[in-house]
């Protein structure tokens, strides 16, 4: 069988699945935060339960909230900052004493709803996390590309394009810059807007459900929200013009985005047409951790 750990920031989720994609078992719990050894160890655990449960034992694939450094296989580009500079692999490898095959988190995305997802059927797919941050992953021919410096996808820390006066010189970072993507789509970020103006509080759903109900302000921030999403996109578009684009995180359940969405990246792409699918993620949530376990399709 194939097992999959999906090692997120805020929780750490297992499968247990067939070759066929069916899934034999499933297990989460919350993420120790900032306790690496504390994770390594969950994650160990969490893979003799999923074996133990099922009586079989499987080939291990983990996605990671980063990437690892192609030469030095340390951790990089984490937002899981406590994954920073670490030999996430060999320490995963020495602690589980397996081979296991280790990779980002939206890499992991991106390709398991290219082999049996929403991006199924096509060849060139871009996956979008819309969640607590923003990133995205790009699959070929069913498997995750990650380049020389194993940094396709990295989409959430781009700038944002075209910014209007008030969006100069951009929010602070996690990463020590500004103005990237993450800081304008994520769910926490469009719920930052809302409390900019308001000095309230609300959950993204919250604030999509005032829209729903003719809030005007709740709907001027949604459709500033998609103008944004468009932009960050239509580079995307206007470089590698994927088959499909993939959307996946929190805010891609909300149903208005895949009627706004659409319109708005057409006015932002060069090209006079825009053909390309939006599509929702078929796996939604699950999809990290199915992807980990299509690491070993091969």
């Amino acid at each position: 069988m194939l097992i999959g750990i999906d090692w997120g920031g805020t929780k750490i989720e297992g499968v247990a699945m067939g070759r066929d994609g069916k899934e034999l078992l499933r297990l989460r719990q919350d993420t120790p935060r900032y306790d690496y050894a504390g994770c390594i160890r969950m994650i160990r655990e969490m893979i003799a339960e999923l074996e133990l449960k099922t009586g079989r034992t499987g080939s291990i694939g983990i996605g990671i909230p980063g990437s690892l450094e192609p030469v030095s296989r340390l951790g990089k580009g984490a937002s899981s900052t406590w994954l920073l500079g670490r030999p996430v692999e060999k320490d995963l490898h020495d602690a589980i004493r397996r081979d296991l095959r280790v990779e980002n988190d939206a890499d992991c995305f991106a390709a398991s709803e290219a082999v049996d997802g929403a991006g199924a059927g096509h060849n060139v797919v871009f996956a979008v996390i819309l969640g607590s941050g923003a990133g995205a992953g790009i699959a070929v021919g069913g498997k995750a590309h990650h380049g020389p410096n194993n940094s396709g996808g990295e989409w959430g820390h781009n700038p944002l394009p075209f910014p209007d006066v008030t969006e100069i010189a951009g929010r602070a970072c996690y990463c020590g810059r500004h103005g990237c993507m993450e800081t304008w789509v994520s769910g926490r970020a469009f719920e930052a807007e809302y409390a900019r103006h308001t000095n309230e509080e609300l959950k993204a759903r919250e604030i999509i459900e005032k829209k729903r109900q003719g809030d005007r302000l709740c709907g001027l921030l949604w459709e500033r929200y998609v103008d944004r999403v468009a932009r960050g996109l239509a580079t995307v578009v206007n470089t590698l013009d994927p088959d499909v684009l993939v959307m996946g995180g929190g805010m891609s359940n909300v149903d208005e985005l895949y009627e706004d969405l659409l319109p708005a990246l057409a006015r932002r792409t060069f090209s006079t047409v825009f053909h390309t699918p939006i599509k929702r993620a078929v796996h939604g949530d699950s999809s990290g951790v199915r992807g980990a376990a299509w690491l070993w399709r091969d």
